[in-house]
């Protein structure tokens, strides 16, 4: 007669059994990357308990490296496609890793269902490290989780909380901010306004910091706005600071789309850009060239900024310590001043 087969324990039983995800369980079975020592002794406990033998060919594959990264954006979908800068280090990520023969894969996790499903996917060994597109604090939560699970990762901007933990590369938002404020006064330019980004993100906080120190006991309250980044906000700012400060002569945004958006402002109302006002943006993506008049803005080294961030990266995942980089970002003068 034939015995009867017996079912194989799984690697669900065994999760199940010692209370954590599949991935927790794949990862001590990989040599305990990233899992807490109390996380691995159960698993450990529920494999004697279960009897699991993990499949060796697989185990053979899963101890490799993913030869993969992690673009990591933890905002709203439709920032990545709105937004130019993240499409512009998307593209030089993906192209300075494949100089290295490896592949990058963009995850999105902008809700905290995203975020959770984000954390559960890097964790579980995909990717071998995170190249964070920082832009605000929504995320913080999330790779506070993957920095204490000692996931490797690098921020594309200057990261807020866990700045010890993690690499960045990034341009040098406060010089930079410095030098057009500069180059306005050199210009002749005594009334200059200054479009913020959101006060969450560091670019917003940089920025601002840099336009506060040029003007010292010179600056005044009223000839600030704040706007997301987009155009439509730098627009509204613009028509708020007219409002408050006609005699301006000069404004700069803090990014090109919203100087983009406070250029369409004044040249409906009238105003003769640059004659009657200058305006400048930062960044200098595709929209400062293609502006009419052409946008002078701060010109950020974003071939550069990737190629750095991916080479510190994977120098974190070959067992690297944390290191930080500022670029300095370049004036750029076009018609707008």
């Amino acid at each position: 007669m034939t015995q009867p087969s017996v079912k194989r324990p799984t690697i669900r039983e065994v999760a199940a059994l010692a209370g954590v995800s599949r991935g927790t369980v794949s990862r001590v079975l990989n040599g305990g990357r990233w899992v807490s020592e109390e996380a691995e002794s159960a698993v450990r406990d529920a494999i004697t308990s279960t009897g699991y033998k993990p499949n060796p060919h697989a185990r053979s594959l899963a101890t490799n490296k993913s030869n993969s990264v992690a673009f990591l954006l933890t905002e709203p979908t439709d920032t990545l496609f709105d937004d130019p800068v993240f499409s512009v280090l998307v593209r030089g990520a993906a192209q300075a890793l494949a100089r290295r023969g490896q592949s990058l894969v963009v995850l999105v996790a902008g809700t905290a269902a995203e975020q959770a499903r984000a954390a559960d996917y890097i964790t579980s060994g995909h990717v071998d490290g995170v190249l964070l597109a920082y832009s605000s604090h929504s995320g913080s939560q999330l790779v506070t989780e993957l920095v204490g699970a000692g996931v490797p990762i690098v921020a594309f901007g200057p990261p807020v909380g866990a700045s010890r933990s993690l690499g960045s590369v990034a341009s040098d938002d406060f010089n930079g901010a410095r030098r057009m404020v500069e180059h306005l006064r050199d210009r002749g330019r005594s009334r200059i306004a200054f479009i913020s980004g959101p006060d969450n993100t560091p670019g917003g906080v940089g920025r601002l910091a840099g336009y506060q120190a040029v003007l010292g006991d010179e600056f005044d309250a009223n000839l600030v706005d704040r706007g997301d980044w987009s155009p439509r906000s730098g627009a509204a700012a613009m028509q708020r600071l007219l409002g408050r400060t006609p005699d301006l002569d000069a404004v700069f945004a803090a990014n090109d789309q919203m100087a983009a958006g406070a250029l369409s402002v004044l040249t409906a109302a009238g105003y003769r850009v640059p004659t009657d006002v200058a305006v400048a943006g930062f960044d200098d993506t595709n929209i400062a060239s293609t502006s009419s008049p052409g946008l002078t803005t701060m010109r950020q080294p974003f071939d550069q900024i990737c190629a750095e961030g991916v080479r510190l990266l994977l120098d974190l995942v070959a067992g690297g310590v944390p290191a930080t980089i500022t670029l300095p970002a370049e004036l750029v003068v076009r018609q707008s001043t």
